[in-house]
C-alpha cells in the first residue's frame, strides 16, 4: 500500500467512449456532477483494453450507498455482507460500489471468520485501499470519467501486457478470504490466456477442499461461469492441474482414476469443445444440457452396475440418476427445473436405440430431443459401435415425411 500509482493517459490506451455501456456514462456523469469521484472498474476495464465485450459494466465511486440513492431515484440498495447500489434502467442495471479498505486487522467478529473467510465487507475507504483489497492486479484498474485515463496501483495494465494474471497480496490469505477466487482465477486464465504466476498458483492445490464451504447455491452459479464463458476447452486441464475438478464433479473425478481414465478425459474435451462451439456461433446453452453432458458417463457406469445386480435397464437408469443427482447437488444445488430435463436426455439415450415406428416418433417429440441427440453424438465419438445409430437418426431427421416412411420400413 502507499504505492505511487500510474496514471495510463488516454492516448496511451484503447478504451474509447462509444464501447462503454450508455446506462454506465450516464450513472458516471451524474456522480460526478454530484461533487463524487466515479470510476468504472474491475473485469469491464479489463476486457476493454483487450478489445472484448465487456458483460457488465460496474461503477465505484466515493458516495457511500445512501448518498448514491440520494442522487438516482431508479435506485435500490442490495446486499449485508456487501453494500451496494442498484441503478435502473430500462434495459439493464448498472451497480455501483463504495470504495472499500481491507481487513488486515479485523478481527473475526469484525468481519472475518475464525477460518479467514470474509462474511461482512462494508468497510469503505479510500480509491487506493479499495484497488489493493480487490482479488487480481488486472481487475484493480480504474477508468477515470474526468479525464478518460486508467489508474493503476497494482502494476495490473503491465501484468495485462505481459499476460500474467497474480493475485493482490498473499494468494494463500486471499484464497481463504473467499476460495471461490481459485475458480475465478483458473476462469480468467483460460478466458484470456493468461498464464496464472507460480506464486497465485502453487496454493490451489492445497486449499481447493475450501470450496466445500462455499453454499452449494453460489458454488452452481460459479459452475455455470466457468463452462458457460466460451472457454471450457482450456479451462479443463486448469482445472485438473489445481485439483478444482474433482470439488466440482467428484462422481465424475473418480472415473478419471479407473480403467475409464482414457474415455472419460476424451469424453469431457467432447463436451466442453461442443458446449464451446455452440456459444461461438450463437446458439443457446443450458444448465440442464451442461450437467447431464458432465455426468452421464458416471450415470452410465452406476446403470450398468445395477443391471448386473438385477435391475431392468430403464429402472437402473433412474436409480442410478437419482443417485448422481443426489450428490452432485450437495455441491452445486441443481435448480428442480432442470434436474428433469437432465433426466430426459440421459433416458433418450435408452430410447433412441428402439427403432420402432411409434418410439422413433416419441423421440422426436421429445422437448429434449436435440439434447439427447447430442449427447449421443458426442458418445458416438469415443465409441466408434454407436457411429451407425447416429448416422441414421441424423438422416432420418433430415428426411423427408415420405422418405420417413420408407426409412421406418425397412427396419
Amino acid at each position: 500500500m502507499n504505492r505511487k500509482s500510474k496514471v495510463i493517459p488516454r492516448a496511451d490506451h484503447r478504451i474509447s467512449r462509444k464501447h462503454i455501456d450508455t446506462n454506465a456514462l450516464k450513472v458516471l456523469y451524474r456522480l460526478e456532477k454530484s461533487g463524487y469521484d466515479a470510476y468504472l472498474v474491475g473485469g469491464c476495464v479489463r476486457d476493454l483494453l483487450l478489445h472484448h465485450i465487456p458483460k457488465d459494466f460496474d461503477v465505484v465511486t466515493n458516495a457511500s450507498p445512501e448518498e448514491v440513492r440520494k442522487i438516482f431515484r431508479n435506485c435500490r440498495l442490495i446486499g449485508r455482507r456487501f453494500r451496494l447500489a442498484h441503478v435502473f434502467f430500462r434495459d439493464g442495471i448498472v451497480e455501483v460500489a463504495t470504495f472499500r479498505a481491507g481487513h488486515q486487522d479485523a478481527q473475526p467478529q469484525h468481519g472475518r471468520s475464525k477460518d479467514g473467510m470474509i462474511v461482512r465487507d462494508n468497510v469503505y475507504g479510500s480509491i487506493e485501499e479499495d484497488a489493493w483489497r480487490r482479488d487480481f492486479t488486472l481487475n484493480a484498474l480504474y477508468y477515470n470519467i474526468k479525464d478518460f485515463s486508467i489508474i493503476d496501483f497494482t502494476n495490473g495494465y503491465q501484468d495485462l501486457i505481459n499476460k500474467k494474471l497474480r493475485v493482490l497480496g498473499d494468494p494463500e490469505t486471499r484464497y481463504r478470504e473467499d476460495p471461490v477466487r481459485m475458480l475465478r482465477a483458473v476462469r480468467i486464465a483460460a478466458k484470456l490466456d493468461l498464464k496464472i504466476t507460480p506464486q497465485s498458483a502453487t496454493p490451489i492445490k492445497a486449499l481447493a477442499h475450501l470450496l466445500k464451504d462455499i453454499s452449494s447455491s453460489r458454488l452452481f452459479d460459479e459452475t455455470i461461469k466457468l463452462f458457460h464463458t466460451g472457454h471450457a476447452q482450456p479451462l479443463l486441464p486448469l482445472l485438473y492441474e489445481h485439483h478444482l475438478f474433482g470439488i466440482l464433479f467428484p462422481t465424475a473425478e473418480q472415473l478419471l482414476h479407473d480403467s475409464l481414465k482414457k474415455q472419460m478425459k476424451l469424453f469431457l474435451e467432447v463436451t466442453c469443445r461442443n458446449t464451446d462451439t455452440r456459444i461461438a456461433s450463437g446458439k443457446s446453452v443450458s444448465c440442464a444440457f451442461l450437467f447431464g453432458f458432465l455426468l452421464w458417463m458416471p450415470v452410465e457406469q452406476r446403470c450398468l452396475e445395477l443391471q448386473e445386480e438385477g435391475l431392468p435397464p430403464m429402472e437402473a437408469l433412474q436409480l442410478a440418476g437419482r443417485e448422481i443427482l443426489h450428490e452432485q447437488t450437495k455441491i452445486t444445488a441443481l435448480p428442480k427445473r432442470f434436474v428433469g430435463s437432465i433426466y430426459d436426455i440421459w433416458h433418450l439415450q435408452y430410447q433412441l436405440p428402439r427403432l420402432k415406428g411409434k418410439s422413433i416418433y416419441r423421440c422426436l417429440e421429445n422437448p429434449r430431443f436435440r439434447a439427447g441427440y447430442d449427447l449421443l453424438l458426442m458418445r458416438a465419438e469415443i465409441d466408434p459401435t454407436l457411429e451407425p445409430l447416429a448416422q441414421w437418426w441424423t438422416h432420418f431427421q433430415q428426411a423427408k415425411p415420405n422418405e420417413r416412411k420408407r426409412i421406418i420400413a425397412k427396419l
